[in-house]
């Protein structure tokens, strides 16, 4: 065969990867168009949906910390870790004395026929790797003790293994109430314990598998039921509306029969609940919907009605329609719920909790402090920090402020991505880092 031959052979494959190779140049030149500042607060700034041939992909590569650093805490806060060498530290639970459990968790595993298969799970499984959520779940819950009040546990010891994924925790009446991924579990435990034999009765099960797999509780005010955030299977239901049942939702399960009941729904992927302190009202954090460009959907904060509707997967903020979703067969425009507060788009929004407690200053006295993890499909990259919302009259108010920042190196590597956020026995915050492996404690500075 001449060389003539061979490239008239090889032409046809040459021109098809040259077209591939431009389409996708153009596809994944996509960023957002409007100053950050303008998408966040009471009224963001929202702008038409954007959706590209292919989906905006910018994951920061999980590099971690290297010795001697550590995130940058706003003027009059001072940061330290709290408990280092952690495997995937997720979410953060204070006990009564004083005692703080982590739960070390990931995503369960994906087979074929629960989202893992095919080119979106080949792709979703190197994207979390580079993320540095590529770990397999260590399945546990840790016990961390600062017995002499340094800022430093010095006990870090494994309270329960053998969990499902586990996520959030709470404790009522002699029960340790867990999350797994497809189940509220509960086992007999006292503050003060460092270990569990026993082994975990499953109080209810809830829907597992697909996307968002996290699973948290916050326990009710009179302690008489619990509620548990279920994100979504899908990004817009696109698997079918069968497989998400009970899901995009926060439940509330009644103790102890286990008898559940959808509190809310249309919430695409919640995550982090407190109550607020002046009213009483739930709250919580979303992640919104993805691939329609940088600057859409805002993640947000909101207060979660009983019945409440939040529009997913037809609707978004306050009833915006979302043409890639077929229309439901009744017209539920009207009865979409706008969220209280805009978070900017794509912050991955996830650990949530109020003030209350927490002794940083005056400027950090009243309001929600919350973890964003950071975003993977947005140029320029959102999240990767901890802010502050004010309020005032428990609502929402202002800017949010910067408390927790550099996760994030100079050339964009991730650090640290902070995940959950709690209040300190002794007024201190206290941050999960899962990439960093670390506990952060955020402190009022030293006056000087």
């Amino acid at each position: 065969m001449t060389t003539k031959t061979k490239l008239l052979i090889a032409l046809p494959v040459l021109l098809v990867l040259a077209a591939l190779a431009g389409i996708y140049a153009l596809a994944t030149n996509e960023r957002a168009q409007l100053p950050f500042a303008k998408t966040v607060g009471v009224r963001p700034q929202l702008s038409e949906p954007n959706e590209t041939l292919i989906p905006t992909v910018a994951v920061a590569k999980a590099v971690g910390w290297k010795a001697g650093e550590k995130p940058a805490a706003a003027a009059g806060l001072s940061v330290a870790a709290f408990a280092e060498g952690l495997t995937h530290p997720r979410w953060i639970y204070v006990l009564p004395n004083g005692d703080v459990l982590v739960s070390e968790s990931n995503s369960p595993p994906r087979t074929k026929d629960n989202g893992g298969g095919g080119i979106t799970g080949f792709v979703m499984k190197r994207m979390m790797a580079r993320a540095g959520a590529g770990v397999p779940s260590p399945n546990r819950i840790i016990l961390l003790r600062d017995a002499d009040g340094d800022g430093k546990a010095e006990l870090k010891t494994v309270l329960i293994g053998g969990l499902n994924s586990p996520s959030g925790m709470a404790w009522a009446d002699g029960q340790l109430y867990i999350a797994n991924t497809d189940a509220v579990v509960r086992v007999p435990f006292t503050p003060g314990q460092t270990k569990i034999d026993a082994k975990p009765a499953v109080v209810a099960k809830l829907p597992g598998g697909y996307n968002h797999w996290a699973r948290n509780l916050l326990l009710s005010a009179d302690g008489k039921s619990l509620f548990v955030a279920v994100g979504s299977a899908s990004n817009i239901g696109e698997r079918g509306l069968d497989k998400e049942e009970k899901r995009a939702a926060i439940l509330q399960i009644s103790l102890p029969s286990g008898q559940d009941r959808v509190f809310a729904y249309g919430l695409r992927n919640p995550n982090g609940m407190a109550f607020e302190p002046t009213t009483g009202d739930l709250w919580t954090v979303v992640n919104e919907r993805d691939m329609i460009g940088s600057d859409m959907v805002p993640d947000y904060l909101t207060e979660v009605q009983l019945g409440g509707f939040y529009g997913w997967p037809w609707y978004y903020w306050g009833g915006v329609i979302d043409k890639r979703v077929p229309e439901p067969e009744d017209d539920l425009q009207s009865y979409v719920i706008r969220p209280d507060y805009s978070l900017g788009p794509h912050v991955a929004a996830l650990g949530l909790t109020f003030a209350e407690g927490a002794i940083l200053g005056p400027d950090y006295a009243d309001g929600a402090f919350i973890a964003e993890h950071g975003s993977w499909n947005r140029r320029p990259r959102s999240g990767y920090k901890v802010v502050f919302v004010p309020f005032a009259q428990g609502k929402p108010m202002g800017q949010p402020r910067d408390v927790l920042t550099g996760f994030l190196s100079p050339d964009e590597e991730a650090r640290g991505r902070p995940v959950a956020v709690a209040i300190g026995k002794r007024g201190g915050l206290f941050v999960t880092d899962d990439v960093g492996g670390k506990v952060w404690r955020v402190t009022a500075a030293a006056p000087r």
